[in-house]
């Protein structure tokens, strides 16, 4: 059975503040700002909740736009850091487009939005979203590395949020599950303030933030949480990374990562058959692998592996197999080469592919 879905406790009221503004933004870089007040992202983070909504289109009423010249120019994302918890780890980069609707002005000299290429409506309906959760061994990594990817997703009508979370050894399992779903959960909350639709979200995490995704994905009934779970080269099984990283042959990445396990757990693990501390260390094993909390009403994956990845596609195997047994989509993906993680979004068709998949996810239900 899944582990029931709960808040946890670590996290209390998140800090926010009033993103404000139209961002600018580098050419060269294509890396979002916003003006001094907002909170940049990776920056100073936010101190009020956001509010508001998109600007709505002026001008007259008779459903006609009169333009002397449109100028089509690129929208970067309005973006802001904010925090969900006390920690300094505990920060969210949010990206959004204010804006659903190009603006143009009218003869009268007034603006208001122009119809979309379809004619439709539907441009000024709340927006899908997607958490991103980054890698790192658990060790390490940030939202930052995220910020390109982030700004594909908006182009494509998501809200995206990117988290950073506490990291062992510092912060012991499960505190990097407890951080990914408080910043789901923030997310939620706040979701009114980018015109999101807090039932329409997937989140996707790559490597050791995969194995997190595939968490919050197995909490409780998944889907009550997340529409879809996209899945990078996650170690959903860490005991099974613990065990590769010591075969003859394991490669540095391999055997890094069985260090980083015990970094995680905070002990080094045996087996199920034991009491004590070594009991405690191997229970805190079986909570982090994802397998044993798949259950009836997960949400939906797509786990993705390269066939050259350090962390293989049998970490993978094992949770398919236990979602298909209690009946939740999933399919599981190689990729042909010697890659891992994000990488995999530089090989042709495989970032149109997880945009197609979670544009089915998070269609709107009737």
């Amino acid at each position: 059975m899944g582990a029931q879905a709960t808040t946890p406790g670590p996290s209390p009221t998140p800090s926010l503040s009033v993103p404000s503004g139209a961002p600018t933004g580098d050419p060269a870089t294509d890396t979002p700002t916003v003006p001094p007040g907002t909170g940049s992202p990776s920056g100073t983070p936010s101190t009020q909740v956001p509010e508001g909504e998109p600007e709505a289109g002026t001008g007259g009423t008779d459903g006609v736009v009169r333009a002397k010249a449109v100028m089509v120019t690129p929208r970067l994302p309005k973006s802001a850091t904010y925090s969900y918890g006390p920690s300094a780890s505990q920060r969210v980069d949010a990206y959004w487009q204010a804006t659903p609707a190009q603006r143009v002005k009218t003869r009268g000299g007034a603006q208001r939005n122009a119809v979309g290429a379809a004619g439709d409506a539907a441009t000024t309906a709340t927006r899908p979203g997607v958490l991103i959760i980054h890698g790192g061994y658990w060790l390490g990594g940030s939202k930052d590395s995220w910020k390109y990817f982030a700004r594909k997703l908006t182009d494509a009508g998501y809200v995206v949020l990117a988290a950073n979370y506490r990291l062992a050894p510092k912060a012991q399992w499960p505190a990097q599950r407890d951080d990914a779903l408080s910043a789901l959960q923030f997310m939620k909350k706040h979701a009114r303030s980018w015109n999101l639709d807090p039932d329409r979200i997937v989140v996707l995490g790559s490597s050791s933030g995969g194995q997190l995704a595939t968490q919050l994905g197995t909490r409780g009934t998944g889907t009550d949480l997340v529409r879809g779970v996209v899945a990078l080269s996650p170690p959903n099984n860490p005991f099974l990374a613990y065990k590769d990283g010591a075969l003859t042959g394991a490669s540095l990445q391999q055997r890094k990562l069985r260090r980083a396990v015990i970094d995680l757990v905070r002990c080094v693990p045996g087996s199920a058959d034991v009491t004590g501390e070594a009991a405690r260390c191997w229970k805190r094993v079986e909570d982090a692998d994802s397998t044993t909390h798949a259950s009836a009403g997960d949400a939906p994956m797509l786990l993705l592996h390269a066939t050259g990845d350090f962390v293989p596609v049998t970490q993978s195997q094992g949770l398919a197999s236990a979602l298909r047994a209690a009946g939740v989509p999933v399919k599981v993906q190689t990729v042909p080469g010697v890659m891992h993680a994000g990488d995999m979004l530089n090989v042709d068709g495989i970032t149109a592919e997880i945009l197609q998949w979670i544009k089915a996810r998070t269609k709107a239900r009737p």
